[in-house]
């Protein structure tokens, strides 16, 4: 992903999810990023570019058991 591109998600992000705490980083693999919400991993978002004129974007958040079990 452009370094746009993750500024325009994280832009987007923030504002869906209401939160200012939100952060995107680029992992090594230009495929995705990491996304952060208060210094931890929410999940992946990776980038679906194959058609160039219709770009999407999926964001996969894992959610463990022991994460549930704590609150």
């Amino acid at each position: 992903m452009t370094a746009e591109q993750i500024a325009q998600v994280q832009a987007y992000l923030k504002k869906r999810l209401g939160t200012e705490k939100l952060t995107i980083s680029p992992r090594k693999v230009a495929d995705s990023v990491e996304v952060y919400l208060d210094d931890e991993i929410l999940g992946i978002l990776y980038i679906d570019d194959e058609d160039k004129d219709d770009i999407s974007y999926d964001l996969n958040i894992s959610i463990l058991q022991q994460d549930l079990d704590e609150m």
